[in-house]
């Protein structure tokens, strides 16, 4: 399989992930400790998390259009500056919760660019028969990214209960510039394909009606929706329940690192046990490890808690990816792939928004659980909805 492998668009694209993952992480987790260091209402988390994922919302498939033209490359550097902007923007006028929350939008709009052009760049490194390969270390490079920048917090910050927000934002914005450098090494697609790709767009509804396309789309707005939450609520139960930043930060690296292991071995399990079932386990392991999280436990069961979750997600999230790679045709895969990224931004402006006022007024725990019943209630509906779906299997 690694025969198949381009590897001078693989390399680039890995130490792209890695780096522009770390720097967004870091930036959104920095973001809600500015939160609590500005002593605001526990509602602006979730408005401020809500507005990272709005633009998208209504950008996500002219983007896909755009990369659909052969662009994969070209989405990937204008993403990269889309990053770097708000990070010197946090970094010198992060004064008032309205500027965050104007920060975090633009944020969003480049990690928009970037999660697209990066899965179709993974599509062209891996080809027809090196594909679960290339998402295999795709997959494990971005949560590399994702669980060193809460890490780097923790370092950081030591003991403290809220860190110096300043100076965090300084090395993302540092690590977003390198990661903008490294960016503009991927090579765009050679001409004569990307004249092949400069076909007739598929409507949309026409994509939507492909069997079994709405229930991974579904799945994935559901679990990639509480991956990026975890950042945005867990500092708020560390500052609940006294846990020192250090402890959060570690917390959240381990659930990166169990969603490396878990890819590790992603192809083959897979194909033992198909995926259909692999992505209704994976949901509702996920939505077990939320419960525990929510639930009052020693330090000790929140890193439980935290393998548990790592370990169903890393699954769900790479699950919904390559599932829709097979599902559609190939002129139209970057449509589709940020037709999953709408879905995926809606759900992050609506749960955050609602789940604000349920933190409010019950605390993270609650918001927690609210993602781990939706969890678990998405893996029952996708074995419930889909048993006569062939493409689903």
């Amino acid at each position: 399989m690694k025969g198949y492998i381009d590897r001078s668009v693989l390399f680039p694209l890995l130490f792209h992930s890695f780096f522009m993952q770390l720097c967004i992480a870091m930036l959104r987790v920095t973001t809600s400790y500015r939160v609590l260091e500005l002593d605001l209402p526990v509602v602006w988390l979730g408005l401020i998390s809500g507005t990272f994922a709005l633009l998208p919302v209504f950008l996500a498939v002219s983007v896909g259009r755009f990369i659909d033209r052969g662009n994969d490359a070209r989405a990937a550097w204008i993403g990269s500056s889309l990053v770097v902007g708000p990070a010197i923007l946090f970094y010198f006028w992060p004064g008032t919760p309205f500027l965050l929350l104007i920060y975090t939008l633009l944020l969003g709009v480049g990690h928009l660019f970037i999660m697209a052009s990066h899965q179709m760049l993974c599509v062209r490194a891996g080809g027809d028969h090196g594909r679960d390969f290339a998402f295999g270390n795709f997959t494990v490079a971005q949560a590399l990214g994702q669980g060193c920048g809460p890490l780097i917090i923790g370092w950081i910050g030591g003991a403290a209960r809220i860190p110096e927000t300043h100076f965090l934002f300084g090395i993302a914005t540092a690590g977003s510039i390198l990661a903008m450098l490294i960016g503009f090494s991927l090579r765009p697609i050679d001409s004569a394909l990307r004249r092949k790709r400069d076909e007739p767009h598929i409507p949309v509804l026409e994509l939507l009606r492909i069997d079994g396309l709405i229930a991974i789309l579904a799945a994935s707005v559901i679990s990639i929706t509480a991956s990026d939450l975890l950042p945005i609520y867990l500092p708020l139960l560390g500052t609940e329940r006294n846990i020192d930043v250090s402890q959060i930060g570690t917390i959240l690296s381990v659930r990166a690192a169990a969603s490396i292991a878990s890819r590790m071995g992603y192809a083959s399990v897979v194909q033992i046990l198909g995926r259909k079932r692999m992505t209704v386990y994976s949901m509702i392991l996920s939505g077990v490890g939320f419960l525990c999280l929510a639930a009052p436990m020693p330090i000790w069961g929140l890193y439980i808690a935290a393998v548990i979750v790592g370990l169903g997600l890393g699954v769900a999230s790479t699950i919904s990816i390559t599932s829709i790679v097979d599902l559609v045709p190939i002129q139209a895969r970057g449509t589709a792939m940020t037709l999953r990224i709408t879905g995926n931004r809606v759900g992050q402006v609506l749960v955050p928004l609602a789940g604000s006022f349920i933190a409010a007024l019950s605390g993270a725990a609650g918001m927690l659980g609210i993602i781990a019943v939706s969890l678990i209630g998405s893996g029952l509906s996708v074995h419930a909805g889909n048993k006569n779906k062939r493409q689903v299997k």
